[in-house]
């Protein structure tokens, strides 16, 4: 097992052109790191400079305390789970997974390798497939032999670049209980890249977010969520993703295109000598006001809207409201989309409403909103206004402390069945 640390890294390739620009972070021994972004945030640059696969223009990277710039691939013990499986065609289930074994020449018996590569097969429950070969298997038993692959390998740590995105959506939610599963129970240090935030937030102990090799924030996949530093991190990470509204504040009260919202004093202070904010709200803090009891309802702001139309899903049901930005907004909309790698960010506030809601669209309807959980942004530099720090902070050791406690608790129940 492996600790790493990256050091103000940096790659540039010959067109002067950093796809990853200063990155540090300290990944400690056992961590499961998600490096997260959309396509070309330099993710997967990063990932092959710790493997060894892309020189590092200049920074320092460390594994145990030890610098390994000019270490090669093969010396660095680490094992690298690939999108594609990388796997042989031609060689048993067994075969493959005995492949790093069988390049050290000599330094295993057969008895070690039959040994080892069962272990793994058990863990990932492919020991009835071991005579099989790769192009009998589905997506999922592929992806579990190119992880026992590297669990005989006894590496430092484990390095996935984007291992589930050749699976469909119902695999991909069976391979990520089984990833996050082994690498419990391993307690091996990982680094996984994907560009989906559904595995980030599922898997991750920590999340590093990334904007053109830029890291925006890292934390635990709670602190992102509820307490994000920036527009980029608060719009990418969530689904749906954080609704964002511009408004001006008279008064305690902010005026948006939709109502009247009213603030508290510390959030209205934030904002203060501001021009415009974009009020930013996750479509759960909204709720049908007729369903709010009265215990609640001091906490927020009711407002009138008229909602175009209801998605209903049985568990609950999304209500869509359109507005009309001015042109300075709507440009920083197109712009926030650009960085997010999607089409658009459409002029619309998506709410969530209890399944047993009765409002519909085109129609006006009542509804509040939790002001205590709305986070207010500077348009022009992207700042959260309203992010507590020190309340992030206590979310993410929440998260390491809880996660320890998972690890001791899957090895003791591991040496129980040894």
């Amino acid at each position: 097992m492996a600790s790493i640390t990256l050091k103000n890294l940096v790659k540039q390739y010959g067109d002067g052109y950093p796809a990853v620009n200063n990155v540090s972070i300290d990944i400690a021994d056992g961590e499961f790191i998600i490096l997260v972004g959309p396509s070309g945030c330099g993710k997967s640059t990063l990932l092959r400079m710790i493997v060894g696969l892309e020189d590092i223009t200049s920074g320092d990277l460390l594994i145990n305390g030890e610098r390994v710039n000019e270490k090669a691939p093969r010396d660095r013990n680490l094992a690298m789970v690939f999108q594609n499986y990388a796997l042989y065609p031609h060689l048993t289930v067994f075969e493959n997974i005995a492949f790093p074994l069988r390049l050290g020449k000599g330094k295993h018996t057969e008895d070690e390798i039959k040994r080892l590569v069962t272990d793994a097969a058990r863990t990932l429950e492919l020991t009835d497939h071991l005579e099989r070969k790769p192009g009998n298997l589905s997506g999922g038993q592929r992806q579990r032999v190119a992880m026992g692959r590297a669990i005989v390998r006894h590496a430092d740590a484990f390095l996935f670049d984007e291992p589930l995105s050749n699976l469909d959506a119902k695999l991909r939610g069976q391979m990520r209980s089984e990833i996050s599963q082994m690498q419990r129970r391993l307690g091996v240090t990982s680094v996984y890249v994907t560009h989906d935030q559904t595995e980030a937030m599922t898997l991750g102990d920590r999340v590093a977010v990334l904007k053109k090799g830029v890291l925006q924030q890292i934390a635990s996949p709670r602190e992102l969520y509820e307490q994000p530093v920036n527009l980029f991190v608060a719009g990418f990470i969530g689904s749906p993703s954080m609704n964002f509204l511009p408004a001006t504040l008279e008064g305690g009260v902010l005026k948006t295109a939709i109502g009247n919202i009213g603030i508290s004093v510390d959030k209205a202070t934030a904002a203060e000598g501001k021009r415009v904010v974009l009020v930013g709200v996750r479509p759960e803090y909204f709720e049908d006001a007729s369903m709010v009891d009265d215990a609640k309802r001091p906490h927020g702001s009711t407002f009138t809207a008229e909602l175009t139309h209801t998605e209903w899903l049985g568990n609950e049901q999304y209500g869509y409201i359109n507005f009309d930005p001015d042109p300075e907004v709507r440009s920083l909309l197109d712009s926030l989309a650009r960085d997010m790698d999607a089409d658009e960010l459409r002029p619309q506030i998506v709410v969530t409403l209890d399944a047993a809601s009765r409002i519909r669209g085109g129609r006006p309807a009542e509804l509040w909103l939790d002001t205590r959980r709305l986070h207010l942004f500077d348009p022009e530099t992207g700042e959260n206004l309203t992010r507590d720090a020190e309340a992030g902070a206590a979310l993410t050791e929440e998260a390491n402390t809880a996660r320890a406690e998972e690890i001791a608790n899957a090895r003791g129940r591991e040496g129980a069945n040894a």
